[in-house]
């Protein structure tokens, strides 16, 4: 309990006021969500929806639906997500982090009208030279929104954009890369009430808030390796 309630506050000091931290609790049993909620983490987050949905079941009453204990907890999916996995956790999820398709888009917005909501998501930018990342590439992005701006998606929020940067040493490379996907969310979400732009993990947030980032996914620094 001590360890990770230290290892919040350590993280939530270094971290800007204005930035949110998901605490990524991937891997990690129920109890230790628990100790970081006590700690003062509100926004959590899972890339595996069968641990998220497992989790969100053992905090949530069984009655009302609601976290008993914890009304304030919020879940985001945080990693790939399959178009067939999206039903699973649609009734409850805050934000989903990675659309990168408009298949993607179009389940979503199934299963947000089945479940009479809207459904908070960020879309995935490609920005890294790695091809393993994935996301929509950024001249797509201009006809995208136009799509969303004609109410093709009327159940779907876009809250922001989400992307992840090269895997690399060279910390020119990275801000690069962060600096892009910021220009873009100006560009595109100035206009469009956009809040959240997404950058930044354990390795390299640091340089994805100097770059603009208003989000930023820390797990092993709170949890403890894996």
């Amino acid at each position: 309990m001590r360890e990770i309630s230290e290892a919040w506050r350590s993280v939530r000091d270094a971290v800007p006021d204005h930035v949110t931290v998901v605490a990524v609790s991937k891997t990690k049993p129920v109890e230790a969500v628990e100790q970081a909620h006590t700690a003062g983490a509100r926004v959590f987050g899972e890339n595996r929806v069968q641990e998220l949905v497992g989790k969100h079941e053992a905090l949530t009453h069984p009655e009302t639906g609601r976290p008993s204990e914890f009304p304030d907890l919020r879940w985001h999916q945080i990693g790939t997500l399959q178009r067939n996995k999206v039903k699973y956790i649609a009734p409850f999820v805050d934000l989903v982090h990675a659309v990168d398709q408009v298949s993607l888009l179009d389940e979503i917005e199934k299963r947000a009208t089945s479940n009479d909501r809207k459904l908070r998501v960020l879309l995935q930018v490609h920005i890294a030279e790695e091809q393993s990342k994935f996301g929509f590439d950024t001249e797509d992005l201009p006809a995208l929104c136009d799509r969303l701006d004609a109410g093709t998606w009327e159940h779907v929020e876009v809250a922001g954009l989400m992307g992840m940067a090269t895997f690399t040493p060279d910390v020119v490379q990275v801000a690069r890369e962060f600096a892009g996907l910021r220009r873009q969310f100006e560009t595109l979400g100035d206009a469009r009430g956009w809040s959240t732009l997404s950058m930044g993990m354990s390795g390299d947030w640091r340089i994805a808030v100097e770059e603009g980032s208003t989000m930023v996914r820390i797990g092993s620094a709170i949890f403890g390796s894996r």
